[in-house]
């Protein structure tokens, strides 16, 4: 290890890794997976204010404990969006042209483009009481191929301290924070307001009602879907990033499969 470090090898950085908020630790993968059950969490489809011109874009998320760490909004950008007009807010919204919300079926479209089209579209936070420092370039659409067609609005909402793609997204568009609202039981820490002290799953219902008294709520419904437990309280899992340190190896790629072309592996 020591001549690792000497050769500046070693280096410490963030992995979004299996979290255990009740024993406050990482969980191995096989952890992780060994204790599913079927639960039943809020899915709400968030309204993100534009922030240089009229109107919305539409995120749909069964998280809400994670929006007080967005930092960014993620398109595909080879899906169809479209702006829609609805009548009830006589506002225009920006999603998935086949995933749009119920209430919008039949709606005016006012235009229709790529998703790269909107890629730097900035907007505002939905959670501008939450005492977090984030960098400039945060608060954008970006675009990136894992969002998908399949459910949601198309446009995913990212906060690298709580998801995988979200920190790997977030990093190859220069976005390195990832900053997190919690501390190491799963709760809000002192500096978030209403959310402060509050355990994560419990805050979910206070921050779908800011979100309606400000009139950013757009949908709220309910989903059942199988979510991965603590195997050894019964808890449950969450994924956040944690500070772990790395060997950095793609200097000595070539000297590794150059060594392994002169053992005899058996078999």
């Amino acid at each position: 290890f020591q001549q690792l470090w000497q050769q500046g090898l070693v280096y410490q950085s963030e992995k979004v890794v299996a979290y255990s908020t009740a024993l406050e630790t990482v969980l191995s993968n096989f952890e992780a997976s060994s204790n599913y059950k079927e639960v039943q969490d809020p899915a709400i489809t968030v309204l993100f204010p534009l922030a240089d011109q009229d109107g919305y874009i539409a995120a749909w998320t069964t998280t809400p404990w994670t929006l007080p760490a967005n930092v960014a909004l993620c398109v595909n950008a080879k899906l169809d969006y479209v702006k829609v007009l609805d009548p009830q807010l006589n506002q225009a919204i920006w999603c998935a042209a086949t995933l749009l919300p119920t209430r919008l079926q039949t709606a005016v479209v006012l235009a229709q483009v790529k998703g790269a089209e909107l890629a730097g579209l900035r907007y505002l936070p939905v959670m501008p009481n939450a005492a977090i420092s984030v960098e400039p370039r945060a608060y954008q659409l970006l675009c990136d191929d894992f969002v998908s067609a399949d459910s949601g609005t198309g446009i995913v909402h990212l906060a690298p301290a709580f998801g995988e793609e979200d920190q790997r997204v977030c990093r190859a568009h220069q976005l390195s924070a990832s900053p997190c609202p919690l501390d190491s039981r799963g709760h809000f820490t002192a500096d978030m307001g209403e959310l402060a002290g509050l355990y994560l799953k419990d805050a979910d219902k206070v921050i779908i009602q800011q979100l309606k008294q400000r009139g950013l709520l757009y949908q709220h419904e309910s989903i059942l879907h199988s979510y991965p437990f603590c195997p050894r309280t019964d808890t449950p899992i969450i994924y956040r990033a944690v500070p772990s340190w790395f060997i950095r190896v793609g200097p000595l790629r070539d000297k590794l499969v150059a060594n392994n072309q002169q053992i005899q592996w058996v078999p």
